[in-house]
């Protein structure tokens, strides 16, 4: 379905002129085409999480294919993917929007910002900084990840300047599969580069460009609202377990046909975070169980969705502060 669909929209756009009066048609192309492929990006995921099929190979080649297309290094995602789930809300070895502390150099800047700016201002810095060049930035410079692993690390390689923390996000061990993870992406840029002579380059910037935009806001729309509100605790070596990590995820309400297309993501996270072998189509049914047997401890907000992404943008986009009474940190 997902590949199906994605294959039909992008179809769809080579046929829109590539002219001034088609603008709102290929913004509605861009909505339409990159909320349907977001769900080809869930599905590799899936693949990332041995979670698609039980043949590896299988599983693997398919992850593979569906994120190079969409531009993702694969394997190295898949690793740093596997930290964040290991190591969830872990403020030294997190990975993915963890937020510095307010003692920190970059906390206390954040912070310095946030009290210069008005909120609104501030709001729309946030969401831009995050849902339009946050997945770039975290690709290539590892924005937002542990406090162990230095600044910059990177998805494309392992070597200087990128391997500088106390921990190692990618050992050398793992040199060839982030090289096969470039290849993929590559091949995927030669693609395009074909594409556009064949065409040109407005028709593969609107064609692709836009909805590959799309997809990385649904992207970290999804993670963000995932992991972020203002009672979710952060946790540092002293504090931190395992089990309390991955219970600080939220479930969220994104309706029937974003569940559908993007196979229920959002909504059945704290069940993927206490096992993320669970296959999409039955993590409905796990989270169901969870719900009913430890009510206390799934979180689920109720906040419409484009609510929750402005009252985060705005309240927690600077440090997290340690809370005396529990030793965790909160914005």
């Amino acid at each position: 379905m997902s590949s199906g669909l994605s294959l039909a929209a992008f179809g769809v756009g080579t046929q829109i002129p590539l002219t001034l009066q088609a603008t709102p048609l290929w913004v509605l192309y861009g909505i339409v085409c990159g909320t349907i492929a977001m769900g080809c990006w869930v599905l590799a995921h899936e693949c990332g999480h041995n979670a698609f099929h039980p043949n590896r190979r299988i599983e693997g080649v398919i992850g593979f294919l569906l994120h190079s297309a969409l531009l993702v290094p694969y394997y190295s995602w898949a690793r740093s993917h596997s930290v964040h789930h290991a190591h969830c809300n872990h403020l030294e070895q997190g990975e993915t929007h963890v937020p510095p502390r307010a003692t920190s150099a970059l906390g206390q800047t954040t912070e310095q910002l946030k009290r210069k700016l008005n909120p609104t201002l501030f709001g729309m810095i946030s969401l831009f900084n995050h849902l339009v060049i946050g997945w770039q930035l975290y690709l290539f410079f590892g924005a937002t990840g542990g406090e162990d692993y230095g600044s910059p690390t990177s998805h494309f390689w392992n070597g200087n300047p990128f391997s500088n923390g106390k921990r190692s996000l990618f050992p050398q061990s793992f040199r060839t599969l982030m090289v096969r993870s470039n290849i993929g992406i590559m091949a995927m840029i030669t693609f395009l580069i074909i594409a556009a002579f064949q065409s040109s380059i407005l028709r593969v910037l609107c064609v692709y460009g836009i909805p590959y935009l799309v997809i990385n806001m649904w992207l970290t729309t999804y993670t963000w609202l995932q992991h972020t509100d203002q009672d979710i605790p952060h946790h540092s070596n002293a504090t931190w377990t395992w089990a309390k990590g991955a219970l600080q995820t939220v479930d969220r309400p994104y309706g029937p046909v974003l569940n559908l297309l993007h196979h229920g993501i959002g909504s059945t996270h704290v069940c993927h975070h206490v096992n993320s072998a669970i296959p999409h189509y039955n993590a409905w049914r796990g989270t169901a169980l969870l719900r009913k047997k430890f009510p206390e401890l799934v979180r689920y907000d109720s906040t419409p969705i484009h609510r929750a992404l402005w009252r985060i943008a705005t309240k927690c986009g600077g440090a997290v502060y340690q809370d005396p009474q529990d030793h965790s940190y909160y914005f």
